[in-house]
């Protein structure tokens, strides 16, 4: 079986992973943020997502 990759999100959906820029854009675009707020909540809460959408208020 081969990765289709077109289809292209993180390897860990429970973690944000600041370090890689595409990751970056793929989480705004799900959780509806800019990367200045993305990386802001990372910064206040840590990187699990569950953490990240309470403190966005998603």
């Amino acid at each position: 079986m081969s990765d289709d990759l077109k289809k292209k999100g993180p390897a860990d959906k429970s973690r944000i992973n600041v370090n890689e820029s595409w990751e970056v854009e793929w989480w705004c675009k799900e959780l509806g943020c800019t990367e200045k707020q993305l990386r802001a909540a990372v910064e206040a809460v840590g990187v699990m997502v569950k953490d990240v959408r309470k403190h966005l208020g998603k």
